[in-house]
């Protein structure tokens, strides 16, 4: 009896643990939150469902806070990879910037530091970008250079424009596809930007597997 037992605990050593589901921290500001829309219908939602039905083993976690800067991001990045502990990330911040019209040098370097932070160990990152609406072409040209640019420092994933589905759009198509604020997308644009973002995620899923 003693020697089944033995002989069973033997057995149940050499077969590996289940290593669970990638964990994916989504971690930016309110687009990635999903402020104005109902729960299921936001960016973290819709990417989950959508990995989902491609039978990828995964859990997207919310790491978006409205109304976050990239300075801001620099300082919570820490506490976000503690706590969620995730084996690949995605940073979605600049929008705020914009908005407040910070130089796209302050960015850039608020940006750098949170790639440093979150791809520390090999992490893999996607660093998805947002387009400036300026119409002054060398502020809008120091803009969209950020976002290749620091992928290429930290060897990041990129999406250059989170809104570039909705502004392929054909005509003015891209305003239906927004909330009545005008800035944010609604649930059907989220999902057209989804179809767009989920593709970049599996390369990320990609190498995040490869490094288990």
């Amino acid at each position: 009896m003693r020697l089944r037992v033995l002989v069973l605990l033997v057995v149940l050593a050499a077969v590996p643990a289940a290593a669970g589901p990638l964990r994916i921290l989504a971690f930016g500001d309110s687009l990635t939150e999903g402020y104005g829309l109902p729960r299921k219908d936001g960016l973290v939602p819709q990417l989950q469902a959508w990995l989902d039905a491609r039978g990828h083993d995964v859990l997207v976690l919310n790491g978006g806070l409205s109304g976050d800067t990239a300075t801001g991001g620099r300082v919570r990045i820490g506490h976000s990879l503690a706590r969620h502990r995730p084996d690949a990330v995605i940073v979605e911040l600049g929008g705020n910037d914009l908005l407040l019209g910070l130089a796209p040098a302050m960015v850039e370097d608020s940006l750098d530091s949170i790639l440093r932070q979150a791809g520390r160990g090999g992490r893999p990152l996607l660093l998805v970008g947002i387009a400036s609406p300026h119409h002054d072409d060398r502020l809008r040209g120091d803009w969209a250079a950020i976002w290749p640019r620091l992928a290429a420092r930290h060897d990041a994933l990129l999406m250059e424009n989170l809104y570039q589905p909705l502004f392929d759009l054909p005509d003015q198509g891209y305003r239906t596809m927004l909330q009545p604020d005008g800035l944010h997308a609604s649930a059907q644009g989220v999902g057209l930007i989804v179809q767009s973002l989920g593709p970049r995620v599996e390369a990320l899923i990609a190498r995040a597997e490869a490094r288990r």
